[in-house]
């Protein structure tokens, strides 16, 4: 049992976002970008958790065709390794399910190895690298794909033996 509750991310949210950015990316996003992907509910999906009416974690993923893109995913620091990512992306990933969506994708720093094996656990595998992708850092990103299970029930088994991040 958790003692976080997950739902919609609202325009009221975008504060305790910002904070989340600036606290997990060097290049965070700005309140314009937050506003415009959270309140795009026909192709993304922003889902928040939220503990003592407080957000401590946060997931966005876009949606094109019969595909989905994760365009964000954090934690609020010093709330790390609880399984705050993971309920957000199991959620992600079960209702990308439910839409049919067959393939996700998503990009990831090549110095955040931590983000990575996360990543992997959710069957994505690298296929290519994206050079100097993080404008301020210049840091390449890795170009991560991964097949979604068939069934809802294919994911969660695989998911239930993982230790929480």
């Amino acid at each position: 049992m958790t003692s976080w509750s997950l739902r919609q991310a609202q325009r009221r949210d975008v504060g305790e976002l910002l904070v989340l950015e600036e606290a997990q990316f060097p290049e965070p996003w700005t309140r314009g970008m937050l506003l415009d992907e959270i309140l795009n509910t026909t192709t993304r999906r922003y889902t928040v958790a939220v503990e003592q009416k407080k957000i401590v974690g946060y997931l966005g993923v876009m949606f094109v065709m019969d595909e989905l893109h994760v365009n964000t995913i954090a934690t609020l620091p010093g709330h790390e390794s609880r399984g705050i990512a993971t309920s957000l992306m199991d959620d992600a990933w079960n209702d990308a399910l439910a839409r049919g969506i067959k393939r996700a994708t998503l990009e990831v720093a090549t110095s955040n190895t931590r983000a990575q094996k996360f990543y992997y656990r959710y069957g994505f595998k690298p296929v290519g690298v994206r050079k100097n992708y993080y404008e301020r850092t210049r840091e390449d990103a890795l170009i991560l794909w991964a097949d979604l299970p068939v069934a809802l029930s294919d994911s969660a088994s695989v998911l239930s033996e993982e230790q929480p991040i």
